[in-house]
């Protein structure tokens, strides 16, 4: 099984990928993000920690976009997600990116009210 072959339609030509290569291209992009989310939690860059977007570093989105397009990409590869029809596709993967998008979006807000609300010791409003 580890020497089979895909048929692949690519520019009107049949084209037959094999899977080593396909495992190969997925761990050189995982490993690029990786690399570049490493880098940048190690630097830290001052460019991309004093200024913020929306109530957040902008180092921190870059994380959270980053980590975005790794989970899309494994589910595109490993879930055979590039195989199905196109409503298959955005019924599982759209739902998951805007669901973990809402998440992070409540975290993200609430975080940053409580840390207000210790720094400054005041309540903005009681629930």
């Amino acid at each position: 099984m580890a020497h089979e072959h895909k048929l692949e339609i690519f520019r009107g030509t049949l084209k037959f990928k094999s899977n080593i290569t396909k495992i190969w291209g997925v761990f050189v992009i995982l490993s690029i993000v990786t690399i570049v989310e490493v880098i940048l939690g190690i630097a830290k860059p001052e460019v991309l920690t004093e200024n913020r977007f929306l109530a957040m570093k902008l180092l921190n989105w870059i994380f959270i976009v980053l980590t975005i397009f790794k989970a899309y990409y494994i589910t595109w590869d490993f879930m055979h997600m590039r195989d199905e029809t196109k409503g298959m596709r955005r019924s599982v993967v759209w739902t998951a990116v805007f669901l973990i998008c809402f998440l992070v979006l409540i975290v993200l807000l609430e975080g940053d009210y409580i840390y207000e609300v210790y720094k400054s010791n005041h309540v903005k409003f009681n629930f």
